[in-house]
């Protein structure tokens, strides 16, 4: 059976290095079997790999790809709270919050970016709730911040 990070490298993905964080905070946390990772930007590389708001500076696909590279760096934190992405029993909740133009509306699809990533890397184990909001700016003018809780083995 493959593993998530098998998964991965079939999108042509890799888990990057868990970035470190932008503020002063920890990236995770850990209560029993349950993780919750702070809100994780579109980092690649040490930058942004798109700044401004959905709707208006970035297409929704565009706003899309960054939602699924912050979930990406959301998932490292997560390996290195659960000792490797094996170590995830499901995904549990997904937020995805998107700086969008006034009137956008298309959040639910931006979301959809992180959401298919934890699909794709967990199968029915990353099926998830879920929130998509709309906000008027994001940390670095970041388009995306993505935040994870995720039930890990014991």
């Amino acid at each position: 059976m493959p593993t998530p990070e098998d998964r991965l490298r079939e999108l042509g993905l890799t888990l990057p290095e868990a970035p470190a964080p932008v503020a002063s905070y920890v990236p995770w946390t850990r209560a029993g079997t349950l993780v919750f990772t702070s809100g994780q930007l579109p980092l690649r590389d040490g930058r942004l790999t798109a700044v401004g708001r959905a709707g208006v500076e970035l297409t929704t696909a565009q706003a899309a790809e960054a939602a699924r590279q912050a979930a990406l760096n959301a998932l490292a934190h997560l390996a290195a709270a659960a000792g490797g992405l094996s170590g995830v029993r499901r995904i549990l909740k997904l937020t995805v919050f998107v700086s969008s133009g006034e009137r956008y509306t298309e959040q639910p699809q931006v979301a959809n970016g992180a959401s298919d990533l934890l699909v794709s890397a967990f199968g029915d184990a990353g099926r998830h709730a879920r929130s998509a909001v709309g906000v008027a700016a994001l940390p670095l003018g970041a388009p995306v911040e993505v935040e994870l809780i995720a039930e890990v083995v014991p």
